[in-house]
């Protein structure tokens, strides 16, 4: 079934995770994405197989490409010579949207800034993703999401630090998916704006912009409080016990997110093997609980600590109250909502290997998002090329002159 943004074509001069990320997004909803690539380096993540970063020998998946890149075309342009830059722009020609990670610099002494894309296509969006937006001292400075996000966005100041280090991202590529999210929405109402009006937007994202947006309720609270970075509370002194993380019998944890404790509290500890707490005088409301918090969270450890997870998975399944175990990555793949929902859809790599990918989150009239691989380094230049109007024998003067692959 056609998506969205079926018909829109969106090229894609970037690299790393952020904006290709944006890029995959926007193939999960339907648009035509093509990947300019350099012809003998092509995307630097290509080579974290090669450079030992990522597991795998010859003929492994590299899974940091597959994800940020699945069902796009490879075009490999050197566009440092002149006539690939002419190739890139007869692309332009035929885009709706230039999509980019380039710095500044890069853009303007490649000539594929503003300016320049404009010039041979007026009504092109132009998305432009950075470390720490278009203005400014910094906006010339590269960023990745470890600093830019993680570190200079705060995010990590909502962490608790480990023997007064400040903590480390919990996964590569944390903020840079976030991002490419925003930028992936940021476009399409960019074309949507367009449609309506028939002006052509420029669309910046940062990602240092994306950590204060992800955290904003903590970073507007630092003012009106006047803390520097989130203290760290004592859970003993919740003043809603119905809201906390409970550790099980075998060593894992559940969290428990009551906001309207009185509603589900008598059925609660009725599962739980304890319908005293629904009458005992310190936990019968929300008010006696949070003024015996630290009582009433004893007693829910111990009730919680009684019991694998299992069990509690088992006694918890139609309690209509939100909980959640903390689950490990691999049980995901299991998980019925997951499964149902087509959260990991599969696809066939390169190799012939088939690999679960990441579906981006939105669905559109319930159809689950489907995958197919990413595209080998230049794979579709050739095709695409002769998309735009070129011949054969032009094709073999760019691949004579080195400016194509």
């Amino acid at each position: 079934m056609p998506g969205p943004l079926d018909g829109i074509r969106i090229l894609e001069v970037a690299s790393w995770m952020f904006i290709p990320s944006a890029g995959s997004v926007l193939v999960d909803w339907g648009a035509d994405v093509i990947k300019v690539e350099h012809p003998v380096t092509g995307d630097p993540q290509r080579g974290l197989i090669t450079s030992g970063l990522l597991p795998g020998g010859a003929g492994g998946v590299n899974f940091m490409i597959e994800q940020p890149n699945r069902g796009k075309r490879s075009v490999a342009i050197d566009l440092s010579r002149p006539d690939g830059r002419e190739a890139l722009l007869k692309l332009v020609e035929t885009a709706d949207v230039f999509l980019t990670n380039y710095l500044p610099h890069v853009r303007r002494k490649l000539g594929i800034d503003v300016e320049d894309l404009r010039d041979r296509n007026p009504a092109i969006i132009v998305a432009r993703g950075s470390g720490q937006g278009p203005k400014g001292p910094d906006a010339a400075k590269g960023g990745y999401d470890g600093a830019s996000f993680w570190a200079r966005g705060g995010v990590a100041a909502t962490m608790p630090e480990r023997d007064g280090w400040p903590p480390g991202q919990p996964t590569p590529a944390f903020g840079d998916v976030m991002g490419g999210m925003a930028t992936a929405g940021a476009i399409a109402a960019a074309l949507l704006k367009r449609e309506r009006t028939g002006e052509a937007s420029v669309v910046d994202v940062s990602l240092l912009a994306t950590a204060m947006w992800q955290i904003s309720p903590m970073v507007i609270a630092s003012k009106l409080f006047g803390f520097s970075r989130l203290p760290s509370g004592d859970r003993s002194k919740s003043s809603n016990p119905g809201v906390g993380v409970y550790r099980t019998g075998d060593g894992r944890f559940i969290s428990l997110i009551l906001l309207q404790s009185d509603k589900h509290w008598a059925d609660l500890v009725a599962r739980l093997g304890r319908p005293d707490m629904a009458t005992d005088e310190r936990f019968r409301d929300s008010t006696a609980r949070a003024e015996h918090s630290g009582e009433c969270i004893a007693q829910l450890d111990e009730a919680f600590g009684a019991q694998p997870l299992a069990h509690w998975k088992e006694v918890l399944a139609d309690f209509e109250g939100v909980w959640s175990p903390f689950q490990t990555l691999d049980e995901l793949y299991d998980d019925p909502q997951v499964v149902a929902n087509g959260y990991l859809p599969a696809m066939t790599a390169g190799n012939g290997d088939e690999l679960q990918l990441v579906a981006s989150p939105a669905q559109f009239d319930e159809v689950a998002v489907e995958v197919e691989r990413a595209p080998e380094h230049g794979e579709h230049t050739e095709l695409v090329l002769l998309e735009t109007g070129m011949d054969w024998d032009e094709l073999a003067a760019l691949k004579e002159s080195g400016a194509i692959l």
